[in-house]
């Protein structure tokens, strides 16, 4: 039998599959493979994802300019990886800092909300709350810049089952902060004795009689089920001043809650937060705060970026794009850059007021898109009673109140003081705070975590809030796509506008994480640096 022929693929369709599959970088590391650049620049295409040096020489320049507006996460990655490939990058950024949402608040931190308020951070030395994104999931690409960058991460306590559920107007549970543990064990126990009461007529069609001994043993361990009722266990923990000792003392499982009562209280809808693929343990945040990302790409970027501008107009030219901007955030002399190739990484939420070249398609997707409503309150305690005296070393407490969740800090455990986010709450909740003065949203919080925490108003120092919808340069907190907006508007988002191309988390399947800005980075430049090579592989014309 013959052999086929093999089927041939020119250099520039294979690097052009290449880009398509891992970017610009990938790209480089497959050129330098065939012995097209001078030098080598990477060892292999996988240095773009766990690279062995952190400072990679340039191979070739190509004579590109890019203008990118905003250093935030999106930003900065796309200039850092054009840099490698030897773009000439300018950053244009209108914040005095980088990072964006990525924003960590320390001692002196300043911000002015949209409508005049200004607060002043008066947090001790050492201590932070990250006001944006606050963890890192391990199957994230971010762990890769991390790694990359030498940022150093410790565990981000995401689960805590010693935290607390605490529920109002919700049955015979409501206002008692009871464990996570109890609620989960009890819950657990009691759909295990349910099912194991299942008659065999309703499991035998689909499990064999084998399967079904199996199952029923496996339900009764899991649900420490003893004669196939549920009656409690140790995984719910014991009675808090009657715990496991030393000598005589075996410690007393505390009694079970009754099922109707866990059903009536809803806290058992709250477990499956925990079950989300980006919410799984373990999770990670810098050692220091989360902004340690942004400045680790900055530093990588000297002279790139400037501060303190506001961009009035984003412009196609014949060939290549114009960005018209002012200095001292809006007051200052109107000036503007040219370059090749635009990413502009700017929240839909601002960018929809911003005159630029779009089509009128573009136009409207970006201003149908809605961001998400959420703010965070940080309060410095004087001492970590949640530590000495409920024995919370991390972790979150999670109520059905307006301020949603409690996180208790994952860094300078058994120390004395600590900053408590008094508050993570979305949508309604989040601009009703919000809406209140800097007072009015410490003491509402305070209210409501006394409840929990009755130390609250006594060991209180300072507070820091953050109403997204407020921020200058993002007027909220991440977008949020409706099924029809993804159908609708979202591949509009993605394609260039000419020689604009967006990037953000809002451009991404993973809103509000860092990795959707940096996925959408790598995504902007891929598709520049293909555009590049197709174009510099265009034959010269004849006069």
């Amino acid at each position: 039998m013959a052999s086929k022929p093999e089927k041939t693929i020119s250099r520039r369709d294979f690097l052009n599959q290449v880009g398509k599959v891992g970017g610009a970088i990938a790209v480089y590391g497959a050129m330098d493979s065939l012995g097209l650049l001078g030098s080598s620049m990477f060892a292999s295409a996988a240095e773009f994802h766990a690279p062995k040096k952190s400072d990679l020489v340039m191979a070739n320049k190509t004579g590109k300019k890019v203008i990118i507006i905003g250093a935030g996460i999106a930003g900065l990655a796309s200039a850092y990886e054009l840099g490698k490939a030897g773009y000439d990058c300018v950053l244009l950024e209108a914040r005095d800092r980088v990072g964006g949402r990525n924003w960590t608040v320390r001692n002196g931190t300043e911000e002015t909300e949209i409508g005049g308020v200004k607060q002043v951070a008066r947090f001790d030395k050492g201590q932070y709350m990250n006001a944006g994104p606050a963890r890192i999931p391990q199957h994230h690409v971010t762990i890769d810049y991390c790694r990359e960058l030498g940022v150093e991460l410790e565990v981000f306590t995401n689960v805590n089952d010693a935290a607390y559920y605490y529920h109002e107007n919700a049955g015979p549970l409501s206002g008692k902060k009871i464990r996570k543990r109890e609620i989960k064990a009890d819950t657990r126990g009691y759909v295990a004795e349910l099912l194991s009461k299942a008659p065999p007529s309703a499991l035998d069609q689909s499990l064999s009689s084998e399967d079904i001994e199996k199952l029923m043993a496996f339900l009764t361990r899991d649900g420490s089920l003893t004669n196939g009722k549920y009656t409690g266990t140790s995984y719910r923990g014991y009675v808090e001043n009657d715990l496991p000792g030393a000598g005589l003392k075996p410690g007393t499982v505390g009694t079970p809650y009754p099922f109707s009562q866990i059903l009536q209280s809803g806290m058992m809808n709250n477990f499956s937060s925990e079950y989300s693929f980006d919410q799984q343990m373990l999770v990670f945040q810098p050692v220091g705060g989360m902004d340690a990302i942004p400045k680790a790409l900055a530093a990588k970027l000297p002279g790139k970026i400037t501060f303190g501008v506001e961009v009035q107009e984003i412009r196609q030219t014949t060939d290549g794009v114009r960005i018209v901007y002012k200095n001292g955030k809006g007051k200052g002399p109107v000036k503007e850059v040219t370059g090749d190739y635009c990413i502009c990484t700017i929240p839909l939420s601002v960018l929809k007021n911003i005159p630029a070249d779009f089509t009128p398609d573009m136009k409207t997707a970006i201003n149908k898109i809605n961001y998400a409503q959420t703010g965070k309150i940080g309060f410095q305690f004087k001492n970590r009673f949640w530590e000495t005296e409920d024995r919370i070393i991390g972790g979150m407490t999670t109520t059905n109140m307006d301020i949603n969740q409690i996180w208790y800090p994952s860094y300078g455990y058994l120390s004395q003081k600590g900053v408590v986010i008094g508050y993570y709450n979305f949508g309604q909740d989040a601009v009703k705070y919000g809406d209140m003065s800097l007072k009015q949203r410490e003491a509402a919080a305070l209210a409501q975590g006394t409840k929990i925490h009755p130390q609250y108003t006594k060991e209180m120092e300072h507070s820091f809030s953050v109403a997204w919808h407020k921020i200058n340069y993002n007027e909220g907190g991440w977008a949020s796509y409706s099924a029809s907006d993804r159908q609708n508007y979202y591949p509009i988002l993605n394609q260039p506008q000419g020689r604009i191309y967006l990037a953000g988390e809002h451009l991404s399947y993973m809103t509000g994480w860092m990795s959707g800005a940096f996925e959408s980075a790598r995504v902007a430049v891929s598709e520049i640096h293909e555009r590049t090579m197709k174009d510099s592989n265009k034959p010269a014309k004849v006069s």
